[in-house]
């Protein structure tokens, strides 16, 4: 049976949202289809995630940057961690290649660790990258002016232009230069409203807003306890923040997967990033997102968002603070758009079903 061997970015939740939703569609067409994953995301996420079985490799191959928050870029230790990384690269390269060879697998789709796609190309075997970035421009945008800048981001280039196709996930950054880059459609699970079980369970008036507060893969617990009340609004929060407030619940102990939990509520309060604004808007839900200027994927991903959601900015001072009625209920009132089409896994699939069976590619487009 073919096989495919998909690694995974750990740095946050959003790559693993985009490469399952991907492997769903292909299994779909495929149900023979032998998966590994290849990451340190938790396998509880990817269990809830993935339709079928999978072999987890607990490895990992990229880092991303290095993180003092959710949004807070520890820029010294990124660029140092870089150095670190590069180190000895064609050894790395060469290392990689042996340990992807020894999977046998037909094919590896990479969202979106380089040294996979140059272990990848080292080894002969043929490979797929995948995602709404890539590292080399993150990195570049950060570190330019390290002084060993150069010929790091010059081997994360190769890297990613070795790739036989660069998926690029609408919204997305504008990847100019890479020159195999192939657009696809958003990347969204949709969920199933399960509104009125909430309200049951909650003991919720159907009349009461519900707000999910997630903030993505990388922990940022907020200040609630110390928020003003909110009238006529509950909020359902991660449970690690062990928050106690008044109709304030933990979405976790809903029993209810997370997306199915997002479609039920009226509005999300987040941060910017590719996994929830757009599952945010394909199911219809009002986004509230921290302004966050200095991460260059948020321009791309902020223009899409808004012709495609209700949605509003809030600064980190209203956060901290819980000053956010008024935006809650602006955003709220804005008129409804038309759902975009969550179609890029399907255009995807078109590409990397003709690569598993070895099969001559046909030509395609986002409207095929």
């Amino acid at each position: 049976m073919p096989h495919l061997l998909v690694a995974i970015s750990s740095h946050g939740f959003g790559h693993a949202m985009q490469a399952s939703l991907v492997v769903n569609a292909l299994r779909a067409r495929l149900p023979t289809l032998q998966i590994t994953l290849r990451t340190q995301v938790s396998p509880r996420l990817l269990a809830t995630r993935l339709h079928g079985d999978f072999q987890l490799l607990p490895v990992s191959s990229d880092f991303g940057m290095c993180m003092d928050s959710a949004v807070d870029i520890d820029l010294a230790a990124s660029a140092a961690a870089y150095t670190a990384f590069h180190t000895d690269w064609p050894k790395k390269v060469a290392a990689e290649a042996n340990a992807l060879t020894a999977t046998h697998a037909d094919l590896i789709l990479a969202d979106i660790p380089y040294l996979t796609l140059a272990g990848a190309q080292q080894a002969g075997m043929p490979a797929v990258a995948l995602c709404s970035l890539n590292w080399a421009d993150i990195y570049w945008h950060y570190c330019a002016k390290q002084p060993n800048a150069e010929p790091i981001h010059q081997q994360m280039l190769a890297a990613y232009r070795s790739a036989k196709y660069f998926l690029q996930a609408e919204p997305s950054m504008p990847m100019t230069d890479l020159e195999n880059t192939r657009p696809i459609g958003p990347l969204a699970q949709l969920g199933i409203n399960r509104r009125a079980v909430i309200n049951q369970q909650l003991q919720l008036n159907p009349k009461q807003r519900l707000v999910l507060v997630a903030l993505g893969g990388i922990e940022m617990p907020l200040p609630m306890q110390s928020w003003p009340q909110m009238p006529g609004v509950s909020m359902l929060i991660p449970a690690a923040w062990h928050i106690q407030r008044p109709n304030t619940f933990a979405w976790e102990n809903l029993g209810l997967n997370f997306i199915d939990v997002l479609c039920a509520c009226d509005a999300i309060i987040t941060k910017p990033g590719y996994g929830t604004f757009t599952e945010a808007a394909c199911n219809g839900v009002a986004v509230l997102y921290l302004e966050r200027p200095d991460w260059p994927e948020t321009v791309y991903l902020e223009a899409w968002l808004k012709k495609q959601a209700r949605a509003i900015s809030i600064s980190r001072l209203q956060l901290e603070q819980g000053a956010i009625m008024d935006s809650l209920e602006q955003v709220l009132a804005a008129p409804k758009p038309e759902r975009p089409n969550a179609n890029g896994a399907e255009h995807a699939a078109d590409l990397l079903l003709p690569l598993l069976l070895g099969t001559e590619n046909r030509e395609w487009g986002i409207g095929s």
